[in-house]
């Protein structure tokens, strides 16, 4: 019997993220997914992505998923869309990769835990049970909805959350269907990787991980800057990370 291909979805809008990001995904992928997939980017613009790549415009709803005013920093409300009741013709298991993430090992253990939704428990808000969507996944068409709420109570949610994935943790609470990825399975770049000294971080390059499969890149720096050294501020730089080379490509 032939085995059953899953999904891998992600998402890319806007200028924050080149063509090489979805194509380095999918070659990460390629080399950590043993199972027979389809890898399907949602975007806005599909130049220079890889011909294996299935592309699809990212889709329209009534309401406004662009950020609020005042926001200080970007919101992935969009993603919310992942979640319309007939996207295309996808159908079965979606596994939703941020484009900034590097895959360290082996990724088809995602796919095998029981369950309705995993997600991150984010690091930052660990404490609240908020997730973090770089990771997450779900059944295609099952949880409409969490975007129906949010196309119908967009302006009240907004207000009240203050991104997509403080939401989505709490629909999906609220549903009854929150469930968590393992903890050393998806490790934080910032949170688990670099040295809390800053002076250690100027001149010694952050180490290698001893656990994790995906390793999330969240805030600053992406993948191209820790490689690079750079920093979002002159007193966050690092030194360069050459062995995220090995794996982001």
């Amino acid at each position: 019997m032939q085995e059953q291909s899953v999904n891998i979805l992600c998402m890319k809008w806007g200028n924050k993220y080149d063509a090489s990001y979805v194509n380095k995904l999918y070659s990460m992928v390629s080399r950590n997914l043993s199972l027979p997939f389809r890898f399907i980017c949602l975007t806005d613009n599909d130049e220079g992505l890889d011909h294996n790549i299935e592309c699809f415009p990212i889709p329209e709803v009534q309401a406004d998923l662009e950020d609020s005013p005042g926001r200080k920093r970007v919101q992935a409300w969009k993603k919310l869309l992942t979640f319309s009741p007939r996207l295309y013709d996808i159908e079965g298991t979606c596994l939703f990769l941020d484009v900034d993430i590097v895959l360290l090992k082996n990724i088809n253990c995602f796919f095998e835990l029981e369950g309705d939704f995993f997600i991150i428990r984010d690091w930052i808000e660990a404490e609240s049970g908020e997730g973090n969507s770089s990771v997450y996944r779900f059944e295609a068409g099952e949880l409409s909805d969490v975007l129906d709420d949010f196309i119908e109570n967009r302006d009240e949610i907004v207000e009240k959350f203050h991104n997509e994935q403080a939401y989505l943790t709490a629909k999906l609470k609220e549903m009854g269907k929150l469930q968590y990825w393992p903890d050393n399975w998806c490790i934080s770049f910032r949170h688990n990787c670099m040295d809390r000294n800053r002076l250690k971080r100027w001149f010694f390059p952050t180490p290698k991980p001893d656990k994790g499969k995906i390793l999330v890149f969240h805030g600053a720096p992406n993948p191209e800057e820790a490689i690079a050294g750079i920093g979002d501020r002159w007193y966050r730089r690092l030194a360069p990370t050459k062995w995220i080379e090995d794996y982001w490509k």
